[in-house]
This record gives structure tokens, sequence and C-alpha cells, in this order.
């Protein structure tokens, strides 16, 4: 018996095509940390989530999509002066029944709102925006009942500085050199301020 087993080798394991779409329509949980995100561009990656545009089996007239959990909605940001301007609106549909909220109310009251109106947003406007909205959970802070549920975490992408290279910095230099120094940009530790007119940046190209 045991000459047998040490005799014995394991073969690799491979899925058959009916497991294989079997794993493919399985929904995955994702958790998304929104600390620090930009609203806009957060909410597109979690429409693609809940749409299933990730998978290979990607169908837009099927519901395909996964669960997607958003932590941290209080700490979203939004650019420009968005914070200052944007007004959610709502109509009870009752004579005089249009409600209006402004974002900075309606950060302090319900973030995770803020989050599902611009998901909701990027969704195509059918029948499956309601049954994909309901795989959305969004929480103000970092804790949820979905820990053990979740297999993917989305991790943001490092920001890339806007540094100036080298041979740009030392072609502008030449360039304010020449002009006497009139073109309004300021180098600080390789970082340059907006202000550039198009005459310099016509004479940067010439001198590249």
């Amino acid at each position: 018996m045991l000459t047998l087993i040490r005799n014995c080798t394991l073969r690799p394991h491979h899925p058959s095509p009916t497991q294989q779409t079997s794993l493919a329509f399985a929904r995955t949980w994702h958790s998304v940390s929104a600390k620090d995100r930009v609203l806009g561009p957060l909410a597109v990656n979690i429409a693609k989530l809940l749409m299933g545009k990730h998978k290979p089996i990607y169908d837009q007239s099927k519901d395909l999509g996964d669960y997607v959990v958003v932590t941290n909605a209080k700490q979203v940001v939004v650019t420009g002066r968005k914070a200052d301007q944007r007004v959610y609106r709502h109509h009870t549909m009752f004579p005089g029944g249009l409600k209006e909220i402004k974002y900075k109310e309606m950060m302090e009251k319900k973030p995770e709102e803020i989050i599902r109106k611009a998901v909701s947003g990027m969704l195509p406007k059918n029948t499956l925006r309601d049954r994909r909205l309901e795989r959305l959970k969004v929480f103000e802070g970092e804790e949820h009942p979905y820990k053990q549920n979740v297999l993917s975490i989305d991790k943001p992408q490092p920001k890339v500085q806007s540094k100036m290279l080298a041979r740009d910095q030392e072609l502008l230099s030449k360039l304010l050199e020449r002009e006497g120094g009139s073109a309004g940009v300021s180098i600080v530790n390789g970082r340059y301020e907006e202000g550039l007119g198009p005459e310099t940046k016509k004479n940067m190209f010439r001198l590249i």
C-alpha cells in the first residue's frame, strides 16, 4: 500500500469548459477605497465593475457585473469649484416638490449618496441599472460587514509628479535668459508654474 502511494504522482487539475464558464459567470466582491480619490474617475471604475466590462463574457444586454464595496466615502474629493457649485435635485412628484441640497450639506449628512449618485450617472439608463446599483455597497468609514466576501482590492494608481526633465529645464532657462525673464515662469525644484505665452512655447520648440 505504501509503495503504491509513493509511486503515485499528482496530476495538475485543469478545469473543464463548464467549470471555466461557471467561474466567469461567478460574481466577485471588490473592495474600493474612496480615500483621496477623485469622484468622477472613481465612479467610472466602479461602474465598469458593476457592468462586468472587465470580464471576457461581457454583454451589454445582460447583467454580468460583480459586487463593489466602497469605503471611506466621506474622504472622496472633487476638483475645481464643484464642492461649492454642485447641487443635487430631486422631485417628490407633488406640486412644489422640487428639493435641492448642496454638495457640502450632502457630504455632512449622507456621503454615501454622493458616490451612489455619481455611479448611477455613469451606468446606462436602462432596466439593468437598478439591479447593478443593488450590488453597490457604500460605507462612510473603513468598517463594513462584507470583509469575508471580498476577494479583490482595488488599489489606486500612484500619482505621477509633474516634474520637468533636465533637458526641458535647460531649454527653458536659455529661453528665459534670451527673453530677459519676461515669460512669467518660475522654476522651483524642477517644477514650473503655468504662464507660458504662445510666443514662449514657439521659441521652446525652435530651441529643440
